[in-house]
């Protein structure tokens, strides 16, 4: 709760803190539309392969074209404005960037881009999830290595829910589930960028009128986005995935701490600790009353009567029997609640979550049978989903992430629901971030233990 006032020391100091982004997509023009309010935050460069749409955001988000004018990054330093370029590593080698925000989205890119900067002795707040869940624990290993903060990103879910597990721990609760909503049916998970409109209800007019890319909108669709961020949370937290993937059991606010606690007491968790999704359709496509469909939440267990009773005196929203009750955020708003993150990086050498063990994973999945010599292509394409498996699993199976699975080859047949195996498929390229990958399966191998 000190975060403003520490930056406004800072700021009447002359020491503003200074900041660069890498991407400038959906989630850097959030981030860029409030950095320019926060008095004490100098947004000094702006990195994006495509210079025009970096420039495009800035001048969507109300960016007065006389701040981001500047001809190099050292003059952007002295005049406090902003400089726009295509080359990321500009950004590592300004010695007075604290802190980059990567925001592209592309887990190859965005490994590189992590390591460059923590190499360059900066913090880094990594939206990327899709990288994050890929090799996160050696990134923050690596970033610990050398004294900078390696961070999720606030506003968007994983970090949101990261601190409401963390809230839960604090006040001594044994935390049973955490999670987000998620607009989800069964029959979405076979989604492609082709028929991903029609689940939305929008029609080709309204798509071609919209700055729209389906594979991303695809990817929240088939459920992709979801085993992505509930991993990551999983490898945040400590909780675990289920053993056979997110269930998205329905479940509206009211309905959170009766669902989501363990099936002995009947809820429809296997056990107490996961990880998973309350939708917001029932299966057969009606809206779940009360929904949280952009919210985030905890379900947590009183460990005695008087804490039970406590629960009923103050309101809080719980299962029939009274042993169990939720806390949720009904909201989140990704890039505009990025500065916390950047902040507490800074000012606090804290992260806002971070991933500290390899406990949960994110593995392609076949949407339909595959032949050998067929191409994968990735996250919200047309051949491959991803499950959220425990981290065991995947490595018993071999499991290739997500995150490598875009224009890689099959070498062997693959079924429909079948998790494809790095045996499945050919790899030649990117070859130093399959190599990182391989080196935290190693590293970070969880120890075994009997679920109970």
């Amino acid at each position: 709760m000190n975060l403003y006032s520490l930056l406004s020391l800072r700021a009447a100091n002359g020491r503003p803190v200074r900041v660069g982004l890498i991407g400038a997509g959906k989630f850097g023009s959030m981030v860029l539309a409030q950095a320019q309010r926060i008095a004490g935050l100098h947004m000094v460069a702006v990195a994006d392969l495509n210079v025009g749409k970096a420039k495009e955001a800035l001048e969507r988000v109300g960016w007065p074209t006389e701040r981001y004018s500047a001809m190099s990054i050292g003059d952007a330093v002295k005049n406090g404005t902003t400089f726009v370029t295509e080359d990321a590593k500009a950004l590592f080698e300004c010695g007075e960037i604290e802190c980059i925000i990567e925001a592209t989205g592309h887990p190859i890119a965005g490994t590189r881009h992590a390591l460059g900067a923590i190499e360059s002795r900066k913090h880094v707040v990594m939206v990327n999830v899709e990288a994050d869940v890929m090799v996160g624990p050696i990134l923050a290993e690596k970033a610990r290595a050398n004294g900078v903060i390696y961070s999720m990103a606030y506003g968007d879910q994983p970090a949101l829910i990261c601190e409401l597990v963390d809230w839960a721990r604090a006040t001594g609760f044994e935390v049973t589930a955490a999670g987000k909503g998620m607009n989800f049916e069964p029959r979405y998970r076979y989604s492609t960028p082709d028929t991903v409109w029609g689940f939305f209800g929008w029609t080709e007019e309204e798509v071609a009128k919209g700055d729209f890319n389906p594979k991303m909108y695809n990817s929240f669709t088939d459920g992709t986005k979801a085993a992505i961020e509930m991993a990551a949370v999983a490898n945040g937290t400590g909780l675990d995935c289920p053993d056979d993937g997110l269930a998205f059991p329905p479940a509206g606010l009211h309905d959170l701490a009766r669902v989501f606690r363990p099936a002995a007491d009947g809820g429809r968790m296997a056990r107490s600790g996961l990880v998973d999704i309350a939708a917001s359709q029932e299966p057969d496509g009606r809206e779940v009353f009360n929904n949280i469909r952009y919210g985030v939440f905890v379900t947590f267990k009183a460990h005695n009567e008087y804490a039970r009773a406590c629960f009923k005196q103050y309101g809080l929203l719980t299962d029939p029997s009274g042993w169990y009750a939720s806390m949720w955020r009904p909201f989140h708003i990704i890039g505009l609640e990025t500065s916390v993150s950047v902040l507490s990086a800074v000012l606090r050498n804290e992260p806002t979550g971070s991933s500290k063990e390899f406990r949960g994973d994110a593995v392609a999945t076949a949407k339909k049978d595959m032949q050998p010599g067929e191409m994968l292509d990735g996250e919200g394409g047309y051949a491959v989903w991803a499950n959220a498996i425990p981290a065991t699993r995947s490595l018993d199976l071999k499991a290739l992430p997500i995150g490598l699975a875009h224009n890689v080859k099959l070498k062997r047949p693959v079924k429909k629901d079948q998790i494809v195996s790095f045996d499945d498929v050919e790899i030649t390229n990117d070859l130093d971030v399959v190599g990182l990958r391989h080196e935290m399966e190693e590293r970070f191998r969880p120890a075994r233990t009997d679920a109970v």
